[in-house]
């Protein structure tokens, strides 16, 4: 018995809702199901939009100084500074190269230096880099020409500049550029004259309006140092989550007088301002989870007092109040799942549409990149999904509360 009520249940619920003859009900169902389609679409691609842009700001952080630096203690010196020399030492790179969750291990120097032409004058940090440099982290950021060459002996004359700093100094690719590079010991600048081979652009203005690449030996040489003495290494990690556990873990099998620290370190304010986009994820969300309450609540509501002649009829000839509410209940059902379903397509189409013609343009200058990023992971449909069913199956039986209430006498007569 109790079956047969539960499929006079969905089926009485499923005529209405998909009845081919205009009505009233059928039309707020359909609204219903709109509604939710748009809440559930709107939760992941605010998902996907700050993750992508989470990945994509970060990403470029990463690029250009790896998950980890490794160097000698700077104490209160600034971010990007000249460091103090260290010599490379075999037994840590292997002891670094052997953890398993490390990519690539680099090592570096930089240099601070001032460009000169007739025009105008800029001043630039160089990052020096060794000839086996894994320039693919920074493939997309290289506008025209190509990156550093090296020679096998001596050091390379070529220097990659931004595009913001070319642009400055009125140069162009294989131009000549004058360099003075700013000696720490007080001795006057050591001028050199460089090509440069390559422009970039990374659209973040700290580094575009300051950093400049070029050979590791050229520093070497401008600061008397030894072939064997480095500025220090950037560490890539496989896996970027994993930098404050692995910080530690290499930084115990270092020397006492070196310092390991990951870019979340050496960048607070940008990674500090990156995770106040999950409050942004956070307030959307708990938005359009209160508008799916309201629209489900709101939709049933008008559905019982539509259908209140129904349900005197029906309690008239005995039907159990359980199994009434039960046709509401599929109601709400109905339009949970297909709303859910359809806002999950509407989300991937969406989600692909920004991927592929990028829709939405972003001001370069304030967000460091100048479009809307999109990461979609299957993650972000699940959470979304069982988030949504789950809220709208605890408010289903509000509605249904007043079926409860309906006195078969008067709902028959009721206009």
């Amino acid at each position: 018995m109790k079956q047969i009520l539960l499929n006079l249940a969905s089926f009485i619920a499923w005529r209405i809702a998909f009845n081919k003859n205009i009505s009233f009900s059928r039309f707020i169902i359909r609204l219903a199901i709109i509604a939710t389609c748009i809440s559930v679409a709107v939760m992941i691609v605010t998902f996907a939009l700050t993750s992508g842009f989470q990945t994509t700001i970060s990403g470029k952080i990463f690029s250009f100084w790896g998950h980890l630096r490794v160097q000698e203690y700077l104490g209160n010196k600034v971010t990007l500074a000249e460091e103090t020399p260290i010599e490379k030492n075999d037994t840590v790179e292997q002891v670094i190269k052997a953890n398993p969750e490390v990519k690539t291990l680099q090592a570096f120097a930089t240099k601070n230096a001032i460009l000169k032409t007739d025009q105008a004058v800029e001043g630039v940090l160089f990052k020096a880099v060794e000839k086996d440099y894994d320039f693919s982290n920074l493939s997309g950021f290289l506008k025209s020409g190509s990156w550093l060459s090296f020679p096998d002996s001596g050091y390379s004359d070529q220097v990659v500049l931004s595009e913001f700093t070319a642009s400055q100094l009125n140069l162009k690719l294989n131009d000549r550029v004058l360099i003075y590079f700013v000696q720490t010991n007080g001795s006057p600048p050591r001028p050199r004259k460089l090509t440069i081979a390559g422009l970039y652009r990374s659209g973040i203005e700290e580094y575009d309006k300051l950093i400049a690449f070029c050979d590791l030996r050229l520093i070497q040489r401008l600061n008397d140092w030894r072939a064997n003495e480095i500025g220090g290494y950037e560490v890539f990690l496989k896996d970027y989550r994993r930098m404050d556990s692995l910080a530690e873990n290499i930084s115990s099998q270092l020397p006492l007088v070196w310092n390991v620290q990951t870019s979340k370190e050496l960048y607070p304010n940008i990674f500090d301002w990156l995770n106040l986009q999950n409050q942004t994820v956070l307030l959307v969300i708990i938005v359009m989870i209160i508008v799916a309450i309201l629209n489900l609540v709101t939709c049933l509501m008008i559905l019982v007092l539509e259908r209140i002649k129904m349900i005197g009829v029906m309690k008239a000839i005995g039907a159990p109040d359980s199994s009434i509410q039960g046709i509401f209940l599929y109601h709400g059902a109905i339009i949970t799942i297909l709303g859910i379903l359809a806002g999950d397509v509407a989300a991937i189409i969406l989600c692909w549409l920004q991927q592929k013609y990028e829709l939405i343009p972003l001001p370069e200058e304030a967000y460091y990149i100048s479009t809307a990023a999109v990461n979609l992971e299957w993650w972000h449909i699940v959470v979304v999904n069982l988030g949504t069913f789950l809220v709208c199956f605890l408010t289903l039986r509000i509605p249904t509360v007043i079926i409860k209430r309906v006195q078969p006498v008067r709902a028959i007569q009721f206009r």
